[in-house]
C-alpha cells in the first residue's frame, strides 16, 4: 500500500505540475518548502546541522535563513524536474549557463572519455539535459527503486532528457565494465559522488571532519584513462550555473588504493568550496559525516524510498531522493 501511494504521489505530480503556469508552479513549491522548514522535521533538522558545517559561524537566526532558502532550492529542484519533460531544447539552453565547458569539449575531443562527477547540488538532471543536448549522450547509473513502476518512470524520463540508465542491481548488467566500456569508447559518464556511508567508501576530510565518498569515479578514471572531472551547480535567480573544474589527474605515485584515495579528496576539496559559496543549493538532508552516525552503523536508512541508496551511491551512481523526505516524515 504504502509503496502504491508513492508512486501515485509521483505520478500525479509528472502528470499535473508540467501544465501549471510556472508561477503558480513555483508558488506551490515555495510553499511546500516553508510548510516543511516550519515543522522543524527531522529532515529539516539535519539539513540544518549540515550547513552548521559549512557556516560554523552562523547564528540561530542565519541559520535558519539558510536552511529555508537550502529547503526551497530542493523544492525547485523537484519542481523542474516533473516539469522537464515539457521543456523545450530553447528553454533548457535559456536557464542553464556553464563555466569550464573546454575542459569537457578537450576531454571528448581527444577520445579519452571522461567521468563527470558532481554533488548534490542544483538540479543535476537539468545539467545531464544540457549536456545532452551539446552533442555528449551519457551514461548513469541509478538505484532500483520499489514500487517498480516508480523507477521504471525515473528511467525513462532520464532516458528521455539524452541519458543511458543503468540499474544498480537486478538489471543482468555488469554495471562498472559496462561503465568501464563506455569510457574505452570515448563517451561520457556522470556520476553524482559527495554521498557514501558504506564501508566501500573512502574516507576524505570535508570542511574539517570525516566523511566518506564513492570510489567509483576515481577508480573508473585509473582503469581507463579517462578524464575526471568535478562540476558544482547553483541556483542564480532564474538560471541554473555549473561549473566544470579542470580534471583531477592520476597521481604519478603510490599503489592504486592510495592513488584514489589522493583524487577523492581532491574532488572533496573543489566540492567544498563550490559548497562554501553556495551553502542553500547542497540539497543533504541525511546524514553525512561519520561523527554523525549511531555506533557501529556504516549505513543510514533512507527514511524513505528508494530503498538501499547508499549502495548506489557506492557504485558512484545518482540517487533519487523522494520529495516526501523533506518533511521529516
Amino acid at each position: 500500500m504504502k509503496d502504491r501511494l508513492v508512486y501515485s504521489a509521483y505520478a500525479l505530480g509528472w502528470a499535473v505540475l508540467r501544465h501549471l503556469p510556472e508561477a503558480a508552479a513555483r508558488g506551490l513549491f515555495d510553499a511546500i518548502a516553508d510548510f516543511a522548514w516550519r515543522k522543524r522535521g527531522k529532515r529539516v533538522l539535519q539539513l540544518e546541522a549540515n550547513l552548521l558545517r559549512v557556516r560554523p559561524g552562523a547564528d540561530e537566526a542565519a541559520l535558519r535563513e539558510l536552511s529555508r532558502a537550502g529547503m526551497r532550492s530542493y523544492m525547485r529542484y523537484w519542481m523542474e524536474s516533473f516539469r522537464l519533460p515539457v521543456w523545450s531544447r530553447q528553454r533548457v539552453a535559456r536557464d542553464v549557463r556553464v563555466e569550464g565547458f573546454e575542459e569537457l569539449r578537450a576531454a571528448m575531443e581527444s577520445g579519452r572519455g571522461a567521468v563527470i562527477t558532481l554533488p548534490h547540488m542544483g538540479n543535476w538532471d537539468l545539467a545531464g539535459a544540457w549536456v545532452a543536448l551539446e552533442g555528449y549522450p551519457f551514461t548513469t547509473v541509478a538505484e532500483r527503486l520499489k514500487p517498480e513502476e516508480l523507477f521504471d518512470r525515473f528511467v525513462a524520463f532520464r532516458e528521455g532528457l539524452g541519458m543511458e540508465v543503468l540499474a544498480l542491481t537486478g538489471g543482468g548488467v555488469n554495471v562498472v565494465g559496462t561503465l568501464a566500456r563506455r569510457l574505452r569508447e570515448g563517451r561520457l559518464v556522470c556520476l553524482v559522488g559527495d554521498r557514501d556511508l558504506s564501508e566501500a567508501g573512502v574516507e576524505v576530510s570535508f570542511f574539517g571532519e570525516a566523511t566518506r565518498m564513492p570510489a567509483g569515479p576515481a577508480a573508473l578514471c585509473q582503469r581507463t584513462g579517462a578524464a575526471l572531472l568535478p562540476v558544482t551547480l547553483w541556483y542564480d535567480g532564474s538560471v541554473m550555473r555549473a561549473r566544470i573544474h579542470p580534471e583531477v589527474p592520476v597521481p604519478a605515485e603510490g599503489d592504486r588504493a592510495e592513488k584514489t584515495r589522493t583524487m577523492v579528496q581532491a574532488m572533496a576539496e573543489v566540492w567544498e568550496a563550490g559548497i562554501r559559496e553556495h551553502p542553500e543549493d547542497w540539497h543533504m538532508l541525511q546524514r553525512f559525516w561519520l561523527a554523525d552516525l549511531p555506533a557501529r552503523a556504516t549505513v543510514e536508512a533512507p527514511a524513505a524510498p528508494p530503498a538501499g541508496r547508499p549502495a548506489a551511491e557506492a557504485a558512484g551512481g545518482p540517487a533519487v531522493e523522494p520529495a516526501a523526505e523533506a518533511s521529516g516524515s
